[in-house]
């Protein structure tokens, strides 16, 4: 994906994106830190807010930070060890062989991936790691639950760009260069007031895309359904499994 290319669906909500998203559990970050060669340098490429990349820099000495979008940037966690630049996923200024570790977090399935192998190849360290993750749909419990998936397969459902369909899957059946490494299973989890699930869904590119279409809210409608199913709880835990695959670059002589 060259930056002129670039699918920007994210920069118009990019303070929101920041402060609605979930984080990720810090154990994930403890062990691809395990796993990786060194500690020297690690790689956030499509960073957005920043959250992966501040969490990197509690086990690498430098994190450097990308992302195609500048609104992104503008909205991204300021870290003493994080060095953000605004660059496209598939080029980057980092030389060859110096990146212990790469982590691409809810992204990868915009980039173009033939260009980006090669691109993560080139820069990580023979040894060196990469991991890349997603989280499709999540759920809660009971009829908030029901009503949060009609939002998602109904209400947005054909908002969502084609490239949601990876996320759905899992990111299964990439053509993936590297050497796997097996890893645990994690999930996120966020306890969440009727306002900041409010504008997580407002984060959704779906969400978005119908705005901009149309010039309506797509979840408004249903609004008043999910209130009702909401409850007399200040918070309600909500729940995304996140599908990680790890792999190494092959060692060379």
């Amino acid at each position: 994906m060259s930056q002129g290319s670039f699918k920007d669906y994210f920069s118009v909500q990019a303070a929101d994106y920041a402060r609605y998203r979930p984080r990720y559990p810090d154990a994930l970050f403890a062990r691809l830190a395990e796993a990786a060669p060194g500690r020297a340098l690690a790689l956030d490429v499509a960073t957005g807010s920043g959250q992966a990349a501040v969490a990197l820099a509690s086990h690498f000495d430098n994190v450097v930070a990308t992302d195609a979008s500048v609104a992104q940037l503008e909205h991204a966690d300021a870290h003493p060890r994080v060095r953000y630049c605004c660059e496209p996923a598939e080029h980057t200024h980092l030389a060859d062989g110096t990146v212990d570790l790469i982590t691409v977090a809810q992204a990868l399935h915009w980039f173009e991936l033939p260009r980006f192998w090669e691109e993560a190849t080139r820069v990580l360290r023979p040894g060196g790691v990469i991991a890349v993750w997603c989280y499709p749909h999540f759920s809660t419990e009971g009829p908030l639950d029901t009503e949060l998936e009609a939002i998602y397969r109904e209400d947005t459902g054909p908002w969502w760009p084609p490239e949601r369909a990876q996320v759905e899957a899992g990111y299964d059946g990439l053509d993936w260069p590297f050497e796997d490494i097996a890893l645990p299973d994690w999930a996120l989890t966020a306890d969440w007031t009727l306002e900041e699930l409010w504008g997580y869904l407002h984060t959704w590119s779906a969400t978005q895309r119908a705005i901009e279409a149309t010039g309506k809210d797509p979840i408004r409608p249903r609004w008043e359904a999910v209130e009702a199913a909401w409850g007399q709880a200040t918070r309600r835990r909500f729940v995304w499994p996140l599908k990680l695959r790890a792999g190494r670059r092959a060692a060379t002589s």
